[in-house]
């Protein structure tokens, strides 16, 4: 797994950070008109196997879409890296690595609920310098360019102060581990009481663009991936969200947190003490 993205490292020059974010909108986007025709009363059975566990699903899809971007990188930008959740791997000479998740949120997608996504997010150097996530079944595109701002479209985000932890609209993710689920629920039993409500989405990349817009107040989960989280959270924290792990560093596979400040604070402490990364 990929360490967190290096936040003293150089930005590259605009130019090349704006070359970058044409090429991701443009192969985002495409991507996610791939998702949406393919989308249909046969997707059940388009599941070809398994990852983690039974219930973690690939599809002919996934891979469709995750072909379709690789081979755009590989004609505009031979010489960079490449990190795909389907298996793509390739080194780069460029400094700069893309990382893909081709469809977040399968299981919504084979189940026909409206929550997947397109996700890309570029690195340079090791640091993430562009995020596009492109929400397939409600048509939008968010991007992020590192120091740039957020953006849903033409119109720039920003997530605002939070609101007091009693009052926030949190949203969540679930391991595929059964043991893992055990324990993320009882912590969600405990933190719910003590919120407005939760949220379970099903798709990292669009909770973490939803803070950045304000339709969640934050969004917490255990065990994400590189693809998860590159792009969504850059979006995230451009749009204004402190984005960290318990700890208040950088986010990681260990645990992303991204909330409005200073709700961020208040709900890393509460999760500290429920032991929500244990288990």
């Amino acid at each position: 797994m990929t360490g967190p993205s290096r936040p003293g490292s150089a930005v590259p020059e605009p130019e090349l950070v704006a070359t970058l974010l044409a090429l991701a909108v443009e192969l985002g986007e495409a991507a996610a008109a791939l998702l949406a025709a393919g989308r249909g009363a046969e997707a059940a059975g388009w599941v070809t196997g398994t990852k983690s566990s039974p219930t973690d699903h690939v599809t002919e899809v996934d891979r469709a879409s995750e072909q379709l971007i690789v081979e755009g990188i590989r004609r505009g930008r031979p010489d960079d890296g490449i990190l795909g959740e389907e298996g793509a791997a390739r080194e780069g000479t460029s400094g700069v690595r893309w990382i893909i998740d081709p469809l977040d949120g399968t299981t919504n997608f084979v189940y026909d609920l409206p929550a997947y996504a397109v996700s890309i997010g570029v690195e340079h150097e090791g640091r993430t310098v562009v995020g596009v996530v492109v929400d397939a079944a409600r048509r939008e595109t968010f991007t992020a360019t590192v120091g740039g701002g957020a953006w849903l479209g033409t119109t720039q985000l920003r997530c605002g102060t939070g609101p007091d932890l009693g009052l926030a609209l949190v949203g969540t993710g679930f391991s595929y581990d059964a043991e893992r689920r055990r324990h993320q629920g009882a912590v969600v039993a405990a933190l719910l009481p003590e919120i407005r409500d939760l949220r379970r989405v099903g798709a990292a990349a669009i909770d973490l663009c939803w803070v950045a817009c304000g339709r969640l107040d934050a969004f917490y989960e255990r065990g994400l991936q590189p693809w998860d989280l590159a792009a969504g959270a850059l979006i995230a924290a451009e749009a204004g969200a402190e984005v960290s792990d318990l700890a208040a560093g950088p986010p990681s596979g260990v645990f992303t947190l991204a909330a409005a400040p200073p709700l961020g604070a208040r709900l890393r402490t509460r999760l500290r003490e429920l032991g929500a990364a244990g288990s």
